[in-house]
């Protein structure tokens, strides 16, 4: 068999892997995690090897060999604020990853996982555009604290893919366009970019719209005296209720649009009540960063599993159609941008090393 490349990508419930030959998906697989089986676990780290023996079961079945890997790539996870390309996989990076030195995330897992399986075939693994790609302009950062510095953490990986793809489409290249784009999944990651540059975001751990899982920005008085209140005894016990069991799964029961759709076709109007609430923060969140770009901008891009959602995409486009051409481009690329950052590096690019790139 001819060298191939396995492209890792972990999420809150399921890993994404894939088989690349060149420019061919060969084989892609969505495993999914029970929840059972994930609650288990006491940190996101904690899952390293559940996550990795079941993509080496899946390699298994499926006939791939290990030692025809010709490199393993993963997502980018909670690292320091660092510029956008392909690095390797380093023992610093690796020790950034466990501690999670910006936070935990399913993510942090896809460079441990890339590593300890090309390390067994002596094979290079990579990361691509991670999650704490920094872009930003200083204006950006001041939060209205001193204390507290607003981050750049988003869906890098994604939004970079589709910002190429629609330029492409256009005739043009990224960096002579101005785009506002929507990353919306179980987390929501809202970007304006300049000609190519991601020179803000809301953080979508914590900041702007509440999306499937996540509380997004809440109101500080009452969250504070949440905090205080008693109910919560720490941070642990309190963090599930702002990330990963809040938002849409808060209110409705469940995290998947296509069941809360189908509780609004059965005539909930609960659920439609909070699916238009979630669509109107996003269309906020979108005027909000228009006004980054003072209203320059070539189109305003939705995408991320969601964006399947007609229901939600026609309402955004409604609040939003004013600014600029609306352009869906649902799902994600993630599985493709990851193995164009290989490509990139096997024809030319250079690999970027981490600790020379980070402040």
């Amino acid at each position: 068999m001819s060298k191939y490349v396995l492209a890792i990508n972990p999420g809150s419930t399921s890993t994404k892997v894939a088989i690349f030959q060149g420019n061919e998906n060969l084989l892609q697989k969505d495993l999914s995690h029970a929840t059972e089986e994930l609650d288990k676990f006491d940190k996101i780290t904690d899952q390293f090897d559940y996550r990795k023996q079941i993509i080496l079961d899946w390699m298994t079945d499926e006939g791939y060999a290990l030692e025809d890997l010709k490199a393993v790539v993963g997502r980018g996870g909670l690292l320091k604020p660092m510029p956008s390309g392909t690095y390797t996989v380093t023992d610093v990076m690796v020790e950034d990853l466990k501690i999670g030195i910006q936070g935990e995330h399913a993510s942090n897992l896809g460079g441990l996982i890339a590593r300890a399986i090309a390390e067994t075939v002596d094979a290079p693994a990579y990361i691509v555009d991670p999650v704490a790609v920094d872009e930003f302009e200083d204006i950006a950062r001041i939060s209205g604290m001193p204390e507290i510095k607003r981050k750049s953490l988003l869906h890098a990986l994604n939004v970079k893919a589709i910002a190429h793809r629609v330029a492409k489409e256009k005739n043009t290249t990224v960096d002579q366009l101005n785009m506002v784009i929507a990353h919306i999944g179980g987390g929501i990651s809202v970007v304006p970019l300049r000609k190519g540059r991601m020179i803000d975001a809301n953080n979508a751990n914590e900041m702007g719209p509440f999306s499937p899982e996540r509380a997004g920005g809440l109101p500080i008085g009452d969250l504070a005296k949440l905090c205080f209140s008693g109910k919560y005894k720490s941070m642990k016990e309190l963090k599930p209720h702002l990330r990963g069991k809040s938002g849409m799964v808060a209110y409705l029961g469940t995290n998947d649009v296509r069941e809360a759709l189908k509780m609004i076709e059965a005539g909930d109007k609960k659920a439609e009540l909070v699916l238009d609430a979630m669509a109107y923060q996003i269309s906020k969140e979108i005027g909000a960063m228009a006004t980054v770009l003072k209203g320059n901008i070539d189109a305003v891009v939705l995408t991320g599993g969601v964006a399947y959602a007609d229901y939600i995409t026609s309402r955004i486009k409604e609040s939003v159609g004013f600014i600029a051409e609306v352009i869906v481009k649902p799902g994600e690329d993630e599985m493709l941008a990851l193995n164009e950052g290989v490509l990139r590096v096997e024809n030319g690019e250079p690999v970027k090393i981490y600790e020379n790139e980070v402040e």
